[in-house]
Formats: C-alpha cells, structure tokens, sequence
C-alpha cells in the first residue's frame, strides 16, 4: 500500500504544480489542512477566525473552472490586523470583536483574485504592538511564536495553511518566522499595499509573507503586486558578494545567533562568495530610538478614538509601551526622527551602489524564541532594516541550544526585491 502523501506539507509552489498537473486539487489541499488544524489548533492557536464553509466554497469553485491565476487553490491565513469583508476583523483587541468591515484589505483582495483560498484570520498582538495573544510555538508549546504575527507564522510552520500574510512595523514578520523556522518577507516599503491595514504607523507599516520556500515568496509577492510572475534565477554562490553587518547591537546577540550569523559567512566564503563586512556608521546607532519616537508619535494619534473612547480595553502594555512615549515625544522630536532615517537611508543607498554588494548578512533575532508567550521577543535586529525600507528575508537553517530555529537574514538595497530573492535561494543552498 503506497504511503499517504501529506498534502498539507506541500510548499505553494509543488502544490500548484500538482494542481495544474492534476494530481491534486484545491479542495483535496484544503481538506488535508483542515485535518490539521483539527488535530493542532487546540495546543497551537493560530486562529482567530476559521471560515471553513467559505473556503470549501472557494475550493469547490476553483476545482470548477479554469485556472485562477499564480494562487489557485493554495489555502492561506490573514493576520487580523488586515480586514476581510465575509470575516470579522477584530484587530486584536476586545473592542473590536464584533467588527465587520464590508471591504477587503488590498493584499487579501489580490490573493483572490489569484485564486488563493483565504481560509481564515491568525491571531495579532493588540494593534499588531506587544500585547501578547494565546498562540504558542508549535516547535515548543512553551515559547512564543514571536509577534506581532504571530498567527501567520505558528500556521505556516505547523503545517496549517503553506502561505499567510503577516505586517512589520518593527520586526512583526522577520522575528517570528525566525522563531517558528519558516521564511519570511519584508518587502521594500509600500511594495505591497497597506490599504485595509489597521495603521500602526504610516511612515513603517509594511505587509510582509510567510512560506515554506524562497519559491513560494517569490510566488506569493508577484500575486500580491499583480506583476509578472519571476521564477526564482538562482545565482552562483561564486558570483555573489555578500557584506556581513552585525548592526550597532551585535553585543545583545545571543550566542546561537553570532554562530549562526558566523558559520553562515565562512560556508559562503568557503563557497567561493565574497563576502566583507559592513560597520554602520555611528548616527545609525540613533535608529533606535528615532523608531519607538515615530512609533508612538503616530501611534496616539492613529488610535486617539479608541484612546478616547475605550482606553479601559486598552491594555497597560499599549499603555505605557506606546501611549506615554507618544504623549513625550514632541513634534520636533517626530521631525528629527524622521529625517534621520531619510539621511541613513541614504546613506545606505549610496553605499549599495558604490561597493556593488549582493546583500547584507544580519541576524534575524537575538536568538531562540524566549520561553513564555506574554513576551514576543525583542525587536533590536529587526526594526533597522523596517526603518531603511529594505527588503528582507529570514533563511531558517539553524537551531539554539533548546532545539529551537535560529534564523539568519538577508537585507538588499531597497527596491531590489526580486534580486535579494534570487540570492536568498543561493544562499539556502547551503544547506539543501
């Protein structure tokens, strides 16, 4: 008897093949990952909202026509801080748990209109910020999956959905990826649209993806951008020049994340890449800052109605970690922030184009995902590059002393998307 194929493992990419070929079908995916889910959202709890007799009706309609386009058939998870018109968009928070909007986020509407089976919506920190929601690391109940998007990553690396989207205002899809060991993606900025995003920040907010391969983001991206479909042209390792930046925060880098970022460096120096380094230059090391100033600063604002009318279902994290920030920060103080990160991106842009580097090698976060769910970790190797608009990818190949994924990240020059995406599949080549 020939072994069960776990259709639910598939990356996007071999299941769309499987289905043009006709040896799988939207609602046969489907069905193997709610099986899944039925079997692990219990301990996981990656869903806010399942729409289970929606998305059969999807599937069924797929299965009934002609191809749909770069997603047809592939189930995927929303993070709720994105609004979906047949789903409520709680955004989480309890005062919105009774929320319908009639319209659908930009990047939901173009995974349909590609065909993707939005199956449900994953759990979001409060207001996408550090308010913690239930769901739990799949590798280790015990540690956190990471956040903001936390949903998307715990769903995608258990085997729930192959693609989810997520957001990044500071490090909500880099880190958690990395904390879940699945890719992820944080276009250049406004590559993807924010529109039917609960805005955190207009000057960072970033739709980023979740996946299973550099295949399947590069799949996903071109859907979301509604641009022509690139396949993944891998480069030489030979050929690549990669510059090796440990950030001004090296020294809260933990020692599974230096060896990680190391060995990846001396694997690719071995492989015949050239690889440097990269010290940021000083006035960078005020990024840190400047981007909690901008966060809150706009952050009171963007939320002055559920300040105003609701502050006692706002929580004491949103509360002192961004309100009273806010209500400190001047608006010489926003100015200030801004144009710093206008001078150091840049700067970095000068420098990409002069020294003619691939990609930069950085951490994708401190280290293993911290035990415990009420903390997602922190943000420090993440929100820099949220700041500069580059792109970024997490390659999940190593693990901490715990067993648990340690990532490493790939930052390109901004705008240079497709490029970093070619090189990242080098890269992962490493280990393959």
């Amino acid at each position: 008897m020939a072994d069960k194929i776990n259709f639910e493992r598939l990356t996007a990419v071999t299941a769309r093949q499987a289905i043009d070929a006709g040896t799988l079908t939207a609602g046969r995916l489907l069905e193997a990952c709610l099986e899944r889910i039925d079997a692990r959202e219990d301990d996981v709890r990656a869903w806010t909202f399942l729409d289970r007799a929606g998305a059969r009706k999807q599937a069924a309609q797929l299965d009934a026509g002609p191809s749909r386009g770069l997603l047809h058939g592939i189930p995927l998870g929303v993070k709720d801080i994105i609004d979906t018109h047949d789903m409520p968009s709680r955004y989480g928070s309890p005062i919105y748990q009774h929320h319908h909007p009639q319209w659908d986020g930009a990047s939901v509407a173009l995974s349909r209109a590609a065909g993707g089976v939005v199956l449900g919506k994953t759990v979001t920190t409060e207001f996408a910020n550090r308010h913690a929601g239930p769901t739990r690391n799949p590798l280790d109940l015990e540690h956190t999956p990471g956040g903001s998007s936390s949903g998307s990553a715990a769903a995608v690396a258990d085997f729930h959905v192959p693609l989810a989207l997520g957001t990044q205002t500071g490090g909500s899809v880099i880190r958690p990826a990395s904390y879940c060991g699945v890719y992820g993606y944080k276009p250049s900025f406004q590559l993807i649209g924010n529109a039917g995003v609960r805005t955190n920040t207009e000057a960072l907010d970033t739709v980023g993806l979740m996946a299973r391969s550099v295949d399947d983001l590069a799949l996903f991206k071109a859907a979301l951008t509604e641009t022509p479909y690139i396949a993944i042209d891998t480069p030489p390792l030979s050929a690549l020049s990669i510059a090796l930046c440990r950030t001004p925060y090296w020294d809260r880098a933990a020692d599974e994340s230096r060896r990680a970022l190391e060995q990846t460096a001396e694997l690719l120096a071995s492989a015949g890449a050239t690889v440097t380094e990269l010290v940021l230059p000083g006035e960078f090391a005020g990024l840190e800052e400047a981007h909690r100033q901008i966060c809150a600063f706009e952050i009171l604002r963007n939320y002055a109605d559920e300040l105003r009318r609701f502050r006692e279902l706002v929580s004491d994290d949103f509360i002192t970690q961004r309100v009273v920030l806010g209500e400190q920060t001047t608006l010489e103080m926003f100015r200030e922030a801004i144009m710093l990160g206008e001078r150091c991106r840049s700067w970095l842009d000068r420098w990409f184009a002069e020294r003619r580097v691939d990609a930069l090698l950085t951490p994708s976060a401190q280290g293993e995902a911290p035990r415990g769910i009420a903390f997602t970790g922190n943000v420090v190797f993440n929100f820099l590059w949220t700041f500069l608009y580059t792109p970024a990818i997490t390659l999940p190949h190593f693990t901490g002393p715990l067993g648990l994924p340690v990532g490493v990240q790939l930052v390109g020059r901004k705008y240079t998307d497709q490029h970093l995406l070619n090189v990242a599949s080098s890269v992962a080549g490493l280990w393959s």
